[in-house]
């Protein structure tokens, strides 16, 4: 009866050496694309960032209005002339406030002709809607009147 040998392993053919296998390949490919991704996503047009900034701002204080409208029952409007936006309809109306970047504009979108939104104090409200602008860029905010504000692509 033979004993058992240990199993020596037989030296592998230089061709078979001499490369990457294709699920090294693929992973080494998923990585760069994941990174290639990743820098893609980091680098966004500041004015956009900063119009994404201004419209989530600007959303904020039309659903809190729109809020203190409805429990106090009394109409607020919005506004905005040339590099600031008002409130009116509260006993003291505050003072106007500045954008955080200069350079916004409103465009008014629902309603055009009086370009005044209104925050209530009816729970349903008109469909509105604004496109703000910073030089090439736009972005839009719009309630269906139910529904709170929200940015919508143009």
């Amino acid at each position: 009866m033979a004993l058992p040998t240990s199993h020596v392993p037989r030296p592998r053919s230089h061709a078979a050496q001499a490369g990457l296998t294709l699920l090294e390949l693929m992973v080494v490919m998923t990585l760069a694309a994941m990174a290639t991704a990743a820098v893609a996503l980091s680098l966004r047009d500041p004015d956009q960032q900063a119009l994404q900034r201004e419209a989530e701002r600007l959303i904020s204080r039309l659903e809190s209005s729109r809020s203190w409208s409805r429990s106090s029952g009394q109409a607020l409007r919005w506004s905005a002339q040339e590099g600031t936006y008002r409130f009116t309809g509260y006993a003291t109306d505050p003072p106007a406030e500045p954008w955080l970047h200069e350079g916004i504009e409103v465009q008014w979108t629902r309603p055009a002709a009086n370009s005044l939104l209104v925050l209530g104090p009816e729970p349903i409200l008109a469909a509105q809607a604004i496109t703000l602008k910073l030089r090439k860029q736009t972005l839009s905010i719009a309630t269906d009147g139910l529904g709170p504000f929200e940015i919508r692509q143009p």
